[in-house]
């Protein structure tokens, strides 16, 4: 063998390493290094308490993963008064038994919630790569195959959240008015925008204030699947700050960079983190969470490990 033959071998030896060692570390390692991202917006009213909001995305569950539960069940401890749900929280058939585990401390915090579409269907093993041409498509009929009614169940009446598919809804919390609307997935096309304005504004008109809280109003979006109709319309509706899921922050990226896909039309560099939409008539604080789990037939994460979000609300002034 010539020299330069051994040189090319040697080369493509140690390609072969690292790429086995990069898989390893997302699959052994950064898929579980749960981390806890914080932010800070300047959204409330003038005068009003802070207020904390967790936001929790992409469980995608199963009923063994018990190191992600324990740090979900961790996070009480940022006593958050608000906890934003962003979807697919079921990884698995049996993934409700999961999911409850790790929720069972937040039971009676202020939380809304809206579905993915894995809330309905259970994973199936798909080509990664597919992502790179664009979001993934429904391939024929499928039933769902996912106990969503007990999911909601669970979330409606036993931790008291509140439902966030196409409806709107109004709550106080440390005397802060706030109205939060949200959409079904939009990457499944269960987005009802035309039917947003109505629900609006029928929750307008039957709400109730307390007398003496702030007369301003923080709106909140809050979606799956961050499609750009889908944040064009919550700004034209009022929001102030609009929360997100469904990407996993590119799930797989190169340091330093964007994420390499984001499976709906976002731009990359919006496809995690806290960021500003803007149309023609207003903006929002945009954010969008890396999400906590994988789906089980891809099972890595490289330079996106999985995240909660604690976001500290503070007055504008501050």
């Amino acid at each position: 063998m010539s020299p330069s033959s051994r040189a090319g071998g040697a080369v493509l030896a140690g390609v072969a390493v690292a790429g086995l060692g990069a898989f390893a570390w997302g699959a052994l390692v950064e898929r579980n290094r749960f981390t806890v991202r914080h932010e800070l917006l300047p959204v409330l009213p003038r005068g009003a308490r802070p207020l904390t909001v967790l936001h929790l995305s992409d469980m995608h569950m199963a009923p063994w993963q018990e190191e992600k539960q324990a740090f979900i069940r961790s996070l009480a401890r940022y006593e958050p008064d608000l906890i934003v749900d962003t979807g697919d929280n079921l990884g698995h058939a049996d993934g409700l038994i999961g999911v409850k585990e790790a929720l069972e401390p937040f039971e009676g915090v202020a939380g809304v919630f809206v579905h993915g579409s894995n809330d309905f269907f259970g994973p199936m093993l798909k080509n990664p790569f597919g992502y790179f041409g664009g979001p993934s498509r429904r391939r024929g009929h499928r039933d769902p195959d996912l106990d969503t009614v007990a999911l909601e169940l669970f979330f409606e009446d036993e931790l008291g959240w509140l439902d966030l598919n196409n409806h709107a809804r109004a709550i106080e919390i440390r005397g802060t008015r706030i109205e939060l609307y949200g959409t079904g997935d939009a990457h499944r096309g269960w987005d009802k925008l035309a039917a947003l304005p109505g629900a609006i504004d029928e929750m307008r008109e039957n709400v109730e204030w307390s007398a003496g809280t702030d007369e301003q109003v923080l709106g909140i979006g809050v979606t799956h699947a961050p499609y750009q109709r889908v944040l064009n319309s919550f700004v034209n509706q009022g929001a102030d700050v609009i929360f997100a899921g469904h990407t996993h922050g590119g799930q797989v990226r190169i340091p330093g960079l964007p994420a390499l896909v984001t499976n709906c039309d976002i731009p990359r560099d919006q496809a995690q983190g806290l960021s500003v939409w803007r149309t023609p008539r207003a903006s929002a604080f945009l954010e969008v969470s890396a999400g906590l789990g994988t789906s089980i037939y891809a099972p890595v994460r490289f330079a996106c490990p999985p995240e909660a979000v604690v976001l500290t609300l503070v007055a504008a002034e501050a």
